[in-house]
């Protein structure tokens, strides 16, 4: 277990000028998320830090682009990845942005002592301009002639032809990515860290680290070859340089991007970075793909060590490799990406964390596949995992009815009992050492030997003896614990569906992970499957037509005349219906209706299954998940579709227009009247 009285957790600042997407998800979000709510359920102490990240010049011409001012475009980003983080159960401590005022000033106060210790120059260099744009041109957005093979359409840092790297202003007759306008070399002032100063001090500090073999080789190459770089731009969009006589001059995006993490944390609690990030004895912990190794394991900490405020260096650096489509990297840029609002129409939150944590790609690149994807969802999660929750608790509550007790525990229950405790300390230290995959795989495990031992004792054989009466309870129980098992370690992989699991053993708070296997269970509730297979996509599914093929296409809705009012009632009657507030945790389509949804939702604490026969008037169901809604709470159950609802939730349709009933700050379980 982790010994460090307090865990720091960031993850790279995703850029707020596009949707994150799944290859993001799977790099850093939910390896981190993962590791925290791990940390969460042992009772450690930590705390996650992420946040937007703001600035750059590809914010300004994405928003030109989109006709928005460079604010409007990162608000709007924002919000967007904000929610789906939200949605996908990324649960940070907080989130914050780089466009706020105090990280401006914490940025500027450290470039400063930068420039006070000698670590900074000021140099006049030659750069690519553009006198159509009025702005210089970064490599990215300079297209011209490789100096080497004459190919025409090179880039500003190589060519695709040939291979040849090389500067942009190396390129014969350069021009602009996007206006397609001559460039023109311009003397320009800019100031640079002196990288190459700290060679020393970085090689000395990465040996003491223990990182993975393929970044601290990396990193100790990247360390021989460090040279100044340059930490300004001729931009107006960016954290202004706080010297005379700079203006339209900025902070370089990767410069004050990481001196975000620091800067979250104040706008979290300024207390908040005494106690983690000046505390040597605080374990920091940062999760980055490949492509920010080298901002995180050698950049970052020089920017560290040339200032004045004894800030944590990184203690455990998690770099995982590439998520793959079709064999290539996801790219927003070239089009070759899922964006996450599209796979949250065919796929819930907690599947698709189940499979990204199958898949990791940990030690490797990996390649995402949607038939992969169907086939482990169905067969792992929900044959394995799903199948073995449901089928004991569903015996329980049909069979003996009550919470079933223990007996004398013979040899094969010892053993059962021995190896869940042997699977969870593996789990632990899966989780302890960031490997989501190896935590998902013995979930599996759990799963696998659970289904054994239920199979191998045949309750449903006993209940026919009655002689074995207290025989079948044992079994049971041993059951119920290894209900309990496969919860403790599910939990930060699919947190929506532990959360309703452990309710169905009369466990509305989930216990801490060494109080699970002990903690008495209340109840047993009927219980309703927690995960349902996926459709097949069809086989010309790709990347450019998924939103198409995984938006649910609400049906045209039949014209409606408002209907006639009804006749009066006494009070009385009124006073029998009891209205109240409830919190979506979960809303799915039910499988073989066009017409219900399935919402697990939070009275006061309570969960319960209410099906809503609103499926068309809704198109994006997972939008649903955090609202506060109107439900009649005490209509008698009644089964739909095989699954028992408890309830009615609430809304208002007129002609076309659908609305569903809900409120902003209600309490959760709040009486309506």
């Amino acid at each position: 277990m982790n010994k460090h009285k307090k865990t720091l957790i960031t993850a790279a600042l995703p850029y707020a000028n596009g949707q994150i997407h799944v290859g993001h998800l799977a790099g850093a979000y939910l390896p981190a998320d993962i590791y925290h709510r791990y940390l969460k359920s042992t009772g450690q102490d930590s705390l996650f830090i992420c946040g937007s990240d703001e600035y750059g010049i590809a914010i300004t011409i994405k928003a030109e682009e989109a006709k928005r001012s460079p604010k409007q475009q990162v608000d709007h980003f924002h919000e967007i990845n904000r929610s789906l983080f939200m949605r996908m159960g990324i649960e940070f401590s907080h989130y914050s942005r780089t466009t706020l005022d105090h990280h401006a000033k914490r940025t500027q106060e450290i470039f400063l002592e930068h420039l006070k210790n000698g670590w900074i120059e000021k140099k006049t260099i030659h750069q690519l301009y553009s006198p159509v744009e009025g702005r210089f041109l970064a490599d990215r957005y300079v297209v011209g002639t490789c100096p080497k093979c004459g190919y025409v359409a090179a880039r500003g840092d190589e060519c695709t032809k040939c291979g040849a790297s090389f500067e942009a202003t190396d390129l014969i007759n350069p021009v602009s990515k996007m206006s397609l306008s001559p460039l023109e070399l311009k003397e320009t002032e800019h100031y640079f860290f002196r990288f190459d100063l700290f060679k020393d001090q970085l090689k000395t500090w990465l040996e003491t680290r223990h990182f993975k073999p393929s970044t601290m080789n990396f990193s100790r190459q990247y360390i021989e070859d460090l040279k100044p770089r340059c930490i300004t731009r001729d931009l107006d969009w960016g954290v202004p340089l706080p010297l005379p006589n700079t203006k339209g001059k900025v902070l370089y995006v990767w410069y004050d991007a990481p001196i975000g993490y620091i800067s979250a944390t104040y706008d979290k609690d300024p207390d908040l970075v005494a106690s983690y990030w000046l505390d040597p004895k605080t374990r920091y912990v940062q999760f980055v793909g490949k492509d920010n190794t080298t901002f995180h394991s050698v950049l970052f900490p020089a920017m560290i060590m040339g200032q004045d405020t004894s800030y944590k260096l990184v203690d455990d650096l998690v770099v995982n490799e590439f998520l793959n489509l079709k064999g290539e990297k996801f790219s927003k840029s070239s089009g070759n990406s899922l964006d996450l609002e599209s796979m949250l129409k065919w796929i819930s939150p907690d599947q698709l964390r189940f499979y990204l944590s199958l898949i990791a790609p940990e030690h490797q690149d990996c390649d995402f596949s949607f038939e992969d994807l169907v086939v482990r969802v169905n067969a792992e999660l929900v044959g394995k995992v799903g199948n073995y929750i449901h089928r004991t608790l569903s015996f329980i509550h049909t069979r003996i009815g009550h919470v079933p007790h223990q007996g004398n525990l013979n040899e094969d229950d010892h053993q059962f009992l021995l190896e869940l405790d042997r699977l969870l300390q593996d789990g632990a230290k899966a989780y302890e050492g960031f490997s989501i995959k190896k935590g998902a795989e013995v979930l599996l495990e759990i799963a696998q030997l659970s289904n054994r031992y239920f199979d191998h004792q045949k309750p449903w054989a006993l209940v026919k003896e009655l002689a074995d009466r207290k025989r079948l309870e044992t079994v049971l129980w041993c059951c119920i614990k290894a209900v309990k098992a496969t919860l403790i370690q599910m939990g930060p992989l699919m947190p929506f569906s532990t959360s309703i699991a452990w309710s169905y053993l009369g466990i509305d708070t989930i216990p801490k992970r060494n109080e699970g296997m002990d903690s008495p269970v209340l109840a047993i509730r009927p219980p309703v499957p927690l995960f349902h297979k996926l459709e097949p996509l069809a086989k010309e599914t790709n990347v450019s037509n998924l939103n198409e093929t995984a938006q649910l296409t609400p049906a045209t809705a039949s014209s409606v005349t408002a209907p006639a009012q009804k006749s009066l009632i006494e009070f009385s009657d009124f006073e029998k219906v009891d209205l109240r507030v409830a919190d979506v945790l979960m809303c799915e389509l039910v499988p073989k209706s066009d017409r219900l949804l399935q919402f697990t939702l939070d009275v006061a604490g309570e969960r319960r299954i209410i099906l809503s026969g609103i499926r068309q008037f809704v198109q994006d169901h997972a939008s649903l998940v955090g609202k506060k809604v109107a439900i009649v709470a005490n209509l008698k159950p009644r089964k739909m579709m095989g699954i028992e609802s408890h309830g009615m939730i609430l809304s208002v349709l007129e002609g076309e227009k659908f609305e569903l009933l809900s409120f902003a700050h209600a309490p959760s379980g709040g009486k309506i009247s």
